[in-house]
């Protein structure tokens, strides 16, 4: 695969994260701006997981259907109008609805960029590139926050859905001109009808659903941390916004590191082999950062060493949970990616919600749900192996 592709797919799996990690720091001007508080501002947030949950299973059978290229374009097209939207919000429940197009359309690179990935590689291969577009999507959570607190503090929060736009045009162009239609020329095209069928065939094939709930339920943990983050940070600990971005990327510095050391991994075991033991870590992670937060520090920084364990073993976890998930699957790529990422962002829509549920003014509510993301994910590690084991796998 060459650069230019790796770096189309790279922004176009950036714009989930993006549109999240951009607008962060504004949570408070937003409230302020709409007379409401940052709970209920969290609801874009949550909504916007709720759109990328459901717009990923339109668009796999699209992509198995008629090609890569013609559902991603019209992706962007309405991730393009989204944008546009949020700036010109005149109420928060306009600016929720918005984020909610915003979300469909911007689900679609997530879910072509992952069926182009399984096109052009054989599963090792496919989850080096995966770490690679971790270094391309890990900018986001490091750039965005940044660059959105310097825009809110000069020109405001809707400057912020300005930018999105331009960025949404700009890969477009991208698309059109330099991404190859990546779908076998002698592949039959997968009916419509039968889409539903293909996705009743992945939720019961076992190890498909072991690496996609593993995988799922560690970038939930993620979302967690990015729903509670601006509270904590901000609210509880007295960051300046404009300053919440530098300490959001050391996190997502963490997660780069670690995703590129994951390629010399891959070296040495298969993916699988990985997913098993760095989700042991993350759950460790996990409860050492229930225990910090249940004794109420009054610095932040006892907080930030266990949720940096959490957030850079993801690094190898997505990669090879995906890789893992994706392998075999053939002529119905589009289908299991677009399963494979709404089952994750269905549960990370649910842990971001639950963040919200449960505050109580401390940064418990996130680390309860981190650690709780952490368990479920071992759990599910280990049925995977049961699973691979029953079916004649090799792990």
């Amino acid at each position: 695969m060459n650069l230019r592709t790796l770096l189309i797919l790279g922004a176009l799996s950036a714009f989930g994260p993006l549109a999240i990690d951009f607008y962060l720091p504004s949570f408070p001007a937003i409230a302020a701006a709409f007379s409401t508080d940052i709970e209920h501002v969290q609801v874009s947030l949550a909504v916007y997981f709720i759109g990328l949950a459901i717009g990923q299973l339109l668009y796999g059978p699209l992509a198995d259907r008629f090609g890569r290229r013609k559902p991603l374009l019209v992706g962007i097209t309405l991730f393009t109008l989204g944008s546009l939207a949020c700036a010109m919000a005149p109420s928060l429940e306009w600016l929720i609805a918005a984020r909610f197009i915003q979300a469909l359309g911007g689900c679609a690179g997530m879910v072509i960029s992952r069926a182009v990935v399984r096109d052009l590689c054989d599963p090792i291969a496919s989850a080096k590139v995966f770490s690679q577009l971790m270094l391309v999507m890990g900018l986001a959570p490091i750039l965005a926050p940044i660059l959105g607190g310097a825009m809110l503090a000069t020109l405001g929060w809707q400057s912020i859905f300005f930018c999105l736009c331009a960025f949404s045009v700009l890969s477009g162009l991208a698309v059109a001109r330099w991404l190859p239609e990546t779908l076998a020329a002698d592949a039959k095209p997968a009916p419509l009808s039968g889409a539903i069928g293909n996705y009743l065939h992945l939720l019961k094939d076992l190890p498909f659903m072991g690496y996609a709930l593993t995988g799922g339920l560690s970038i939930a943990g993620m979302f967690a941390y990015i729903a509670g983050s601006p509270f904590v940070f901000i609210d509880l600990y007295d960051i300046p916004p404009e300053h919440y971005g530098w300490v959001f990327g050391i996190n997502a510095g963490g997660f780069i590191l670690v995703a590129q050391l994951n390629s010399w991994l891959l070296a040495k075991r298969n993916p699988s082999y990985w997913v098993r033991r760095v989700v042991l870590f993350y759950l460790a992670c996990g409860a050492a950062l229930l225990a910090v937060a249940s004794s109420a520090p009054a610095a932040l920084w006892p907080i930030l060493l266990p949720l940096f364990g959490c957030i850079s073993c993801l690094g190898i976890l997505l990669p090879n949970s995906t890789a893992s998930a994706m392998a075999g699957q053939g002529s119905h790529a589009g289908s299991a990616s677009a399963l494979l990422g709404s089952l994750q962002f269905g549960i990370a829509a649910s842990a971001a919600a639950m963040v919200g549920v449960l505050h109580d003014g401390t940064a418990m509510p996130m680390a309860t749900v981190i650690c709780g993301c952490g368990l479920l994910a071992a759990l599910c590690s280990r049925f995977t192996r049961w699973a691979e084991l029953r079916a004649g796998h090799p792990v």
